[in-house]
C-alpha cells in the first residue's frame, strides 16, 4: 500500500523518539536508585548489603524475563497502553517504598514490581519503536535509545545522591516516582502505534512496508514462548545471551549497584561517588550512540561483509577492555 508522505519541517517520528527517550530516561532513573539508597537503607533499618542486593537481583531477573512477554503484549494491546501502565507502576512502587519497614517489602516493590515495570520500558520498547517509525537513521535512533540508561545515570545519580544526603532517602524515592509520573501525560498525548495511524510513512521510507499495519491477535504469552523456543535452538542466541549476561553482571550488577557503597567505604563522599558513576554514564552514552551510528554507516557504505567480519573483533575489544579495567580496579 502506498501512502503519501506528509512534508513538514519535523517528521513526527522524531516526536515519538523524544517521548520514548524520556520514558526510557525515567525508567533508567528508577533502576539507578538502589545504588544511591543502599547505604542509607543499611543505616536506617540495619539491613545488610546482601539483603538489599537480593532485591536488586530480583529486579534484574524480572527485568530480563519480562522482555519477550512485553514485546508480545505490546503487539497485542499497543505500545502506548503498556508504556502508561508501566510508568504508573514505576511511580506507585517508588512512592510506596517510603512506607516499607521489612526486607520482603523491598523485594516486592523494588524487586518484583519495579523489575517488571522497567522491563517494559527498556530496549525492547526502543527497538520496536525504531523499527516501526524509522528507516533512515534507524541505527542512530537505536543507539540513542540504548544510551538512555547512561543518560539516566547522568541526570539522576548526582541529584538523587544529593537529595539522599541532605533530605533523606525518601526524598530521592519520591523524586523518581515524580519523574515517572511527569512522562505519563506525554506518552498519553503524543505516542502513536504506527506512522500510518496519522497518515505518514516511517522516516526515510518511500513506500509502506508490507504488513506494517498488522496487529497480532495471538495470545501474547504463547507468542512469546513460541518465539523464545525458536531462539533457544539457534547457537547465535546463546552467544548473544552470554555476552549480555557478562555485560549485565559487570555494569548493573557490579558497578551500577555497588560502586557508590564501595567508594564510600574508601572515604569518598556519596555525592562525589554518584558523580563518578554519572561520568561513566557519559562515556556509555557516547559509546552506545557512536556504535549504533557506525553500524548503519558501514552497511550504507556497502561494507556489510566487513561489518559481519569485524563486529566480533570489535566486541572482543569491548569486553577485553572491560575486563582489564575491572582488574586494574582490583589491583588498586
Amino acid at each position: 500500500m502506498h501512502l503519501p508522505s506528509k512534508r513538514s519541517r519535523l517528521h513526527y517520528s522524531w516526536i515519538i523518539a523524544v517521548v520514548v527517550f524520556l520514558a526510557l530516561l525515567a525508567a533508567a532513573g528508577m533502576r539507578s536508585t538502589p545504588s544511591v539508597l543502599l547505604v542509607p537503607l543499611e543505616h536506617e533499618f540495619g539491613w545488610s548489603a546482601a539483603t538489599i542486593s537480593l532485591a536488586v537481583s530480583i529486579n534484574l531477573v524480572f527485568y530480563g524475563l519480562s522482555g519477550p512477554f512485553v514485546a508480545a503484549i505490546m503487539e497485542r494491546f499497543g505500545i502506548r497502553r503498556v508504556m502508561v501502565l508501566a510508568l504508573l507502576l514505576i511511580a506507585l512502587s517508588a512512592g510506596l517504598t517510603i512506607f516499607m519497614h521489612q526486607p520482603w517489602q523491598l523485594d516486592l516493590l523494588w524487586g518484583l514490581l519495579v523489575g517488571l515495570a522497567t522491563g517494559a520500558i527498556a530496549s525492547v520498547l526502543g527497538t520496536m519503536v525504531a523499527n516501526r517509525w524509522f528507516v533512515k537513521r534507524r541505527g542512530l535512533v537505536i543507539g540513542l535509545f540504548s544510551a538512555s540508561n547512561a543518560a539516566g545515570q547522568l541526570v539522576f545519580l548526582p541529584a538523587l545522591a544529593a537529595l539522599a544526603v541532605n533530605y533523606g532517602w525518601r526524598s530521592a524515592a519520591l523524586t523518581t516516582a515524580g519523574a515517572a509520573l511527569l512522562v505519563v501525560p506525554l506518552v498519553a498525548i503524543f505516542m502513536r502505534e504506527r506512522p500510518r495511524d496519522i497518515g505518514l510513512l516511517p522516516y526515510g521510507a518511500e513506500v509502506e512496508e508490507e504488513g506494517a499495519g498488522a496487529s497480532s491477535t495471538d495470545n501474547p504469552f504463547i507468542s512469546a514462548l513460541r518465539g523464545l523456543g525458536r531462539g533457544l535452538r539457534v547457537p547465535d542466541f546463546w552467544l548473544l545471551a552470554g555476552s549480555f549476561f557478562i555485560c549485565g553482571a559487570t555494569t548493573n550488577g557490579l558497578i551500577g549497584t555497588h560502586l557508590i557503597p564501595a567508594s564510600m567505604d574508601h572515604g569518598i563522599a556519596e555525592v562525589t561517588a554518584a558523580s563518578m558513576l554519572a561520568l561513566i554514564g557519559i562515556f556509555d552514552l557516547i559509546g552506545t550512540t557512536i556504535s549504533g551510528w557506525l553500524l548503519i554507516a558501514w552497511i550504507i557504505a556497502g561494507c556489510l561483509y566487513l561489518t559481519d567480519r569485524w563486529d566480533s573483533l570489535v566486541l572482543c575489544w569491548y569486553y577485553g577492555l572491560r575486563g582489564c579495567s575491572l582488574l586494574l580496579c582490583h589491583m588498586h
